[in-house]
This record gives C-alpha cells, sequence and structure tokens, in this order.
C-alpha cells in the first residue's frame, strides 16, 4: 500500500491520540513507514495498547516532543488554546484535522466503502466487515467501536478494500473519497453544528457528490429523508436500494421472531428469491442494516454463501445493546443510544426479550441534544417501566444551555411516574441494588460513560 500524498511526512504527531477514531489510525499507520507518536488526557486501554506497538504516547501536554514533527494530527474535539495545538501552529508545523488526514488515507485505495447514517453506522460497518473477512477478501477496516471479529477499532489488510465508518458530524464525511456509499437514514441530529434538517440532507447530498459517476449508491427507500435524496440523484448516480416497507431493489420479507428473539427473514432481489437470514442481533431496525450489508456485498459479487455466514455469525459490535454481564442473575445489558431514534430501538429489543420489568439507565450526551430533543427523549424513555437518570455527560460542550437531567425526569413523570433522577454512579448503583427484582432487565443507555454503572453493578456480585 502507498500513500502518495502522505509519504512526505515521516513522523506524525497525534493530540488526542488514545481517541477511537485516532487510536485505530495511529495503529495502521505503525505497520507502514511512519513514524508515529502523540499524547492523550488520560491514560486508556487504547494509550496502553499502542504503546506495546512500540508508539510512544505522553499522558499530558509535552509540546517539546512535538519538536522533530513533519505533521500535527488532532481531533476536532482539541480545544484552539490547548498548548500543544498552540506550539504546532507557533512552530509553523504542517496540521490536518483527523477527518482530513483520514480522507487523505482513502485516496490510497481502490474500493472505498464509507458507511454512512445517522443511525446504524457502527454496527453495519461492522457486518460489512464481517462478510469481507469471512470471504478472505483481507479489508482494511476502521469503525467507531471494538470488534470481535479484528480484536479492536482497526484491521490493516493488504488489499484494496477500504471499509470505512463516515460520519457526518462536523460534515467530516465531506473529506472522503468513497468508491461506495451507503446511506442507512437521515435523522434530526447534531443540531448544534447543522441547525436543521435541511442542513443535514444537504451534507449528505454534497457527500453523495463524493463519488465519481462509476461510484455506487446504496440507500435505505424506507427512510423518507434518505428516500428524497434518492429521487434527486438516480438520473444521475448508480443506486441499489433496499428496504421492508418500500418497493425496493433488495427486500425483506415474511419477517418471524423465534422464542429467544432472533428474527429470521427472507430476501427478495428484485423480486426474485435470494436468500434467507437468521440474525442473532436483536431489533428489527437490524433487518434494514443486514439488508445495506446484503446489498453492498452482493454488488461486490461476494458469494451468496460468505454473505449468509458473515451476517448470521455477526453477534454484534460494543455497546450496541450487548449483554455485559449479571448481576444476581439479572442481565445487565449496554447500549449506546444518544439519540431518541436510537433509544426507541433499544426500548424494541428489550421488548422482544422474556423479562419481568425493565431499567432504563439513562445518561443523556451534550447539552445541545439533551435542549434540542427533551420532549422527544421524554417520550421514548417513558416506556420503559422504570427510569433512572443520571447528569448530562458534557462531552465536547459547556451549559450555556442552562438544560439538566432533573428537567427531564419532571417530563418523563408526566407519563410514568417511576423516574429518578440520581446525582452520581454511586447513588445510582445503590438504588438499583435495593430495588431491582429477579427476571428484570438492567439497560443502560448513552454515549458517555454511564456503562461503568453496569460494569460496577455486574462485580457486585
Amino acid at each position: 500500500m502507498t500513500f502518495d500524498s502522505l509519504n512526505k511526512y515521516k513522523n506524525i504527531y497525534m493530540i488526542g491520540i488514545g481517541g477511537v477514531s485516532m487510536s485505530g489510525l495511529a495503529e495502521h499507520l505503525s505497520h507502514f513507514d511512519f513514524k508515529i507518536s502523540g499524547s492523550d488526557a488520560k491514560e486508556s486501554d487504547n494509550t496502553k495498547h499502542l504503546k506495546t506497538l512500540g508508539i510512544q504516547v505522553e499522558i499530558g501536554h509535552h509540546p517539546e516532543k512535538m519538536a522533530q514533527s513533519d505533521l500535527v494530527v488532532y481531533t476536532a474535539a482539541i480545544p484552539i488554546n490547548d498548548p500543544e495545538f498552540l506550539y504546532a501552529k507557533e512552530n509553523n508545523i504542517k496540521m490536518m484535522e483527523r477527518s482530513e488526514f483520514l480522507g487523505e488515507l482513502t485516496k490510497s485505495y481502490k474500493e472505498c466503502i464509507c458507511v454512512s447514517g445517522t443511525h446504524g453506522k457502527t454496527t453495519t460497518t461492522s457486518m460489512i466487515s464481517s462478510v469481507f473477512l469471512e470471504a478472505n477478501l483481507d479489508p482494511t477496516i476502521s469503525v467507531g467501536a471494538y470488534l470481535k471479529n479484528i480484536n479492536g477499532n482497526n484491521r490493516t489488510g493488504q488489499s484494496d478494500y477500504f471499509i470505512l465508518e463516515a460520519c457526518e458530524y462536523v460534515d467530516s464525511f465531506l473529506k472522503f473519497y468513497p468508491n461506495t456509499e451507503i446511506i442507512l437514514n437521515i435523522d434530526n441530529d447534531h443540531l448544534d453544528y447543522f441547525k436543521n434538517i435541511e442542513n443535514i440532507k444537504k451534507s449528505f447530498n454534497l457527500f453523495i457528490n463524493r463519488m465519481d459517476n462509476n461510484g455506487m449508491l446504496i440507500a435505505n427507500s424506507d427512510d423518507e429523508n434518505t428516500k428524497e435524496l434518492i429521487g434527486q440523484n438516480k438520473e444521475k448516480r448508480n443506486i441499489i436500494t433496499y428496504g421492508i416497507k418500500s418497493e425496493a431493489d433488495f427486500k425483506a420479507t415474511e419477517i418471524n421472531q423465534n422464542n429467544e428473539g432472533q428474527l429470521s427473514f427472507k430476501v427478495l432481489k428484485n423480486n426474485e428469491m435470494y436468500e434467507e437470514f437468521t440474525l442473532k442481533v436483536h431489533g428489527q431496525h437490524n433487518i434494514l442494516n443486514a439488508l445495506a450489508t446484503i446489498a453492498t456485498c452482493d454488488y461486490y459479487k461476494i458469494d451468496k454463501k460468505y454473505i449468509k455466514s458473515g451476517i448470521e455469525s455477526f453477534t454484534g459490535a460494543n455497546r450496541r445493546f450487548e449483554k455485559i454481564g449479571e448481576y444476581k442473575g439479572i442481565p445487565v445489558y449496554d447500549d449506546y443510544a444518544h439519540h431518541p431514534t436510537e433509544i426507541n430501538a433499544t426500548y424494541h429489543c428489550s421488548e422482544e426479550m422474556k423479562k419481568n420489568q425493565t431499567w432504563a439507565i439513562f445518561e443523556p450526551h451534550t447539552y445541545s441534544r439533551t435542549e434540542e430533543h427533551l420532549e422527544e427523549f421524554a417520550k421514548v424513555l417513558s416506556q420503559f417501566d422504570h427510569i433512572l437518570l443520571a447528569e448530562i455527560y458534557a462531552a465536547r460542550e459547556e451549559n450555556s444551555h442552562n438544560i439538566f437531567s432533573k428537567q427531564l425526569e419532571e417530563l418523563i413523570k408526566k407519563d410514568n411516574p417511576n423516574c429518578l433522577y440520581l446525582e452520581n454512579y454511586d447513588k445510582i448503583i445503590d438504588y438499583l441494588k435495593k430495588h431491582v427484582k429477579k427476571d428484570d432487565l438492567i439497560i443502560t443507555i448513552g454515549a458517555g460513560t454511564i456503562n461503568k454503572v453496569g460494569y460496577a453493578l455486574i462485580e457486585k456480585n
């Protein structure tokens, strides 16, 4: 593999190297002739792993370590007053934001497959990766969560295939150079950046235009916003559609669920029987993710037996309705859901399972998203039998919105009195220990660190 546009940079320093995407990039580049080093605010499993690869990782700010760097890569979350960021600026060291750098990498692959959409990117990227691995196609993979098949979130292959999770936030995916694009859905999210749904749709349309005329768009015709873009592009783009309710090139039919909550369905290709599949992951939304995978892999002429075995052996990505253990025989699940649509899917996954009562432990993610979707959060969360709320996970934001979880609690209680805001994780754990009962189901929900509650509870066994 050659990186024509990056070969002039031999010493690359990465600010925020411990992040999911950044650590994957660092590991990927370490397989080639680049000297990689970097820093992060705190030590983590990712930074420890990078050190085992011989990558120099500093904890905290160490601008002096950047002196010999040809290029500094940073994440969008790094503030402009960060000491290392300022040092690179003041010393005229070439800088690239993570998505721009990743975009340069995509140029080096003949087949760059970008998986986009507001919801389901990680699962679908993982599912497609599972099939490509099953077919021994040796892909390079970059996904936003730990994937069991590759024992991490990144894999460096030697083939021409690069399977990539393409995030729309701050228009990151507009830096990539895809040959094939998957659009799973388009929903109201990241409104701190996009402001409204029309701007989100415009961004996805620009993403479609990143492909050359020979590229393939694989799109969900069940999703109204995606369907609108299909209509706008059908005369000038190669498009494969998939769906359950709509007329589509790949369509799921005869959907059934067994006693263990596993879904099986038949797939029609151009209205003719294609194959039957059974999923190990819960939720009807995963049928759509599977259809996106099937359509993509069929387009790449992967044998049907590998598509079937790759999908049916897939047990889910990290933090996607993942069972993490049990507390006194009570199953504890964790889900990364942080948007009302995703939480609704999580709720329906829980409904497919045998249980007494559900306990949703929710940590809202970012102040802007909580304020924008406050009533929607209240509506979907009130469906669970019990709801415990943690304080909002700030992520990259300051609370200029004057929004707090207590306000969400008040709204939920209008429909479901079994809702309680608790100030910290310890109080949530203690409350669960006192109140959960046999055959209940516990689910931690959120994109922050709320999964610590589940793991801490499991340790109390």
